[in-house]
């Protein structure tokens, strides 16, 4: 039989994507997958190359809660058993972990056995399920070149491979982009938080755009299910050509035609955003933990591929003056399509599988 890496991660998108991308560099390469994570996790999983799927319990509570914590204590520990006794079963080489509170029992199971172990963090800032596990595991690896708040020990042995992305998207890095000539088109992803504000400013802040621009538009807008008509109705007003919906499947596709990407800067967005080689107005989620958005945005900012857009700071005026100064100048469109190229690590899925294989080694 071939060797078996269980990869845990948290149940959302950001987590899960980027452990898609490591399962299938790992299935090319001949290994068995099992994937632990919770209910949340499992809507992202229909595509995951996974024989098995570990269902663990887990629970996380705020640090100013002191019997929660201890109720998410327990759980985490019946987790931990839960772990052991798969673990026992299946004898995984390889215990991979991309945070999230429901990866903290599969990486505690096997830290307890002795298992090798490596995780991943998405952000430019340590998680707090990473945070506590970076100083036991063997093998600490990230996606951007900062990482704040780990230790200096951690940061002098972290491995900078990038975020893995699906392949879809990792074939955008050769796609070259092609400035706008004629036809404007944006797209306007929302997130899985604080979608709100970018479903009802975007269409409104477009609608103040000049009517020659506007006629030039194709927006592409992911949109809150409470928010769509709006959208739609305001953009039908303003005479904009739009395709408006709750969820994008062929995220890729969609990239791919896109002119200008405004979005929050999550790490799977970021990722993506510069593989793809796509100008960007970012909106940093402003509740997001550790402020780990406005981090994730300044990498692409600094490499003169993104305006960023703090949500204090943001009004529809402010947008609409961004899009306007964008839309309007095709070459600086391309030079930020340079920017973004720049700081791509398209490889990640790959040297992420590389250092994994030489972790199950020892």
């Amino acid at each position: 039989m071939s060797k078996l890496a269980v990869v845990a991660a948290g149940g959302t998108g950001g987590h899960m994507f980027p452990a898609q991308a490591l399962a299938e560099a790992l299935a090319t390469r001949g290994w068995r997958v099992a994937l632990a994570t919770d209910d949340r996790g499992a809507l992202y999983a229909d595509k995951f190359p996974a024989e098995e799927r570990l269902a663990l319990s887990a629970a996380t509570a705020k640090s100013n809660d002191p019997l929660g914590m201890l109720k998410a204590g327990v759980v985490v520990m019946q987790g931990v058993m839960q772990a052991r006794a798969a673990f026992k079963r299946l004898d995984p080489a390889v215990v991979v972990g991309f945070g999230g509170y429901p990866a903290l029992p599969a990486l505690l199971g096997a830290l307890s056995q002795g298992r090798p172990t490596v995780i991943h963090e998405q952000n430019a800032v340590l998680g707090r399920v990473n945070r506590f596990l970076a100083p036991r595991v063997n093998e600490v690896a990230c996606a951007f070149p900062t990482l704040e708040k780990a230790t200096p020990a951690v940061k002098a042995r972290a491995h900078v491979v990038g975020n893995p992305v699906r392949p879809p998207v990792r074939e955008l890095f050769d796609v070259p982009y092609l400035a706008p000539e004629v036809q404007l088109r944006v797209l306007v992803t929302g997130g899985s938080q604080g979608a709100r504000l970018l479903s009802e400013l975007i269409p409104e802040a477009v609608a103040k755009l000049p009517e020659e621009m506007r006629g030039r538009l194709k927006v592409f807008q992911q949109a809150r299910a409470e928010s769509m008509e709006q959208a739609r109705k305001v953009y039908r007003n303003a005479m904009v050509d739009c395709e408006v919906a709750p969820f994008f499947r062929d995220m890729a596709g969609y990239l791919r035609q896109s002119h200008l990407v405004i979005g929050r800067s999550g790490a799977s967005t970021c990722t993506e955003l510069a593989v793809a080689g796509r100008p960007s107005i970012l909106v940093p989620l402003k509740i997001a933990a550790d402020d780990h958005q406005r981090f994730n945005a300044k990498l692409l900012e600094e490499a003169g591929g993104a305006a960023v857009c703090l949500e204090d700071e943001l009004t529809v005026d402010v947008m609409a003056a961004a899009l306007k100064a964008l839309l309007s100048k095709p070459e600086r469109l391309e030079k930020m399509a340079a920017g973004a190229r720049s700081a791509a690590k398209p490889n990640a899925a790959e040297d992420l599988a590389d250092l994994v294989e030489q972790t199950a080694r020892r």
